[in-house]
């Protein structure tokens, strides 16, 4: 039995070694039908690495061949089944910009943006894949409008433009509970100008009364009077988008402050005069 298992070990790795050796020759020499032949095979095979070695070494040969459709695309194909998505998608793109009106163009489009979708990071580290993903998602969009794979390229879109909305947020919230009011002025404006129909919203008005309230209060006798208006505006508008909002009953007291706060600063400005 122990004999048997011995010699059978023996031969699979005598075949292993005549393989290697078969591959060697190939990737050597000149023949490059045999080596496109054999590198169509190791793909179907999912043998990326053997593929690329011997696409890598007839490129040129093959550039101006219609063979070189085929192995720009494949290079692609390759790397994407690797999950090297960064290098994918640098070989999808170039081969879009060789290859505009293959039929493979809108599947190389599409897929340069699952390679940066794939590796889009958590919400708390830099997101600039995610950008990546949303403009490769968007040129594809944009190149085959009645593509069928557009409805997928939109809710990945959406996928991402979330994460990176949360991300935006986080950093109005810490702005916020930092007590750093004017980068929280700030970072709240631009937040509802990229992003008019968030669901923070109505939390962003309640937060900006209080920062605004609390500016104020820190503030120069100055520039009092303009910070309490500009939290009384942001009350306002958070009655009128929101009138049944819950946080309207809680800023009352608060309200109520900077309408006293507002009165004693005209009465003292008209006694002065």
């Amino acid at each position: 039995m122990l004999k048997n298992r011995f010699f059978l070990l023996v031969i699979i790795c005598l075949l292993g070694c005549a393989s290697c050796s078969k591959y060697r020759k190939l990737l050597k020499g000149t023949d490059n039908e045999a080596k496109y032949k054999a590198a169509l095979e190791y793909y179907e095979k999912k043998n990326y690495d053997r593929t690329l070695q011997l696409f890598e070494v007839m490129q040129a040969y093959y550039r101006t061949k219609p063979e070189g459709e085929t192995i720009s695309f494949l290079t692609a194909e390759c790397y994407y089944n690797k999950q090297d998505y960064v290098i994918a998608s640098g070989y999808y793109r170039r081969f879009v910009s060789r290859y505009p009106y293959s039929q493979h163009t809108e599947e190389a489009m599409y897929k340069s943006g699952i390679c940066y979708y794939n590796i889009s990071p958590k919400m708390t580290l830099d997101q600039s894949d995610s950008y990546m993903a949303i403009s490769e998602f968007q040129n594809f969009i944009d190149a085959f409008p009645q593509s069928s794979l557009v409805p997928d390229a939109n809710a990945r879109i959406d996928t991402l433009r979330t994460k990176l909305e949360e991300k935006e947020y986080d950093i109005c919230r810490l702005y916020f509970k930092m007590e750093e009011y004017q980068a929280a002025i700030t970072s709240y404006e631009a937040f509802l100008k990229e992003h008019p129909m968030t669901k923070y919203r109505e939390e962003i008005l309640n937060n900006m009364v209080i920062n605004y309230y609390r500016y104020a209060e820190k503030s120069v006798p100055s520039k009092q009077r303009e910070r309490y208006e500009l939290a009384l505006e942001k009350y306002n508008t958070l009655c009128y988008v929101y009138p049944d909002s819950e946080y309207i009953a809680k800023l009352e007291p608060t309200v109520n402050k900077i309408m006293e706060k507002i009165e004693k600063i005209k009465s003292n400005t008209n006694t002065k005069k």
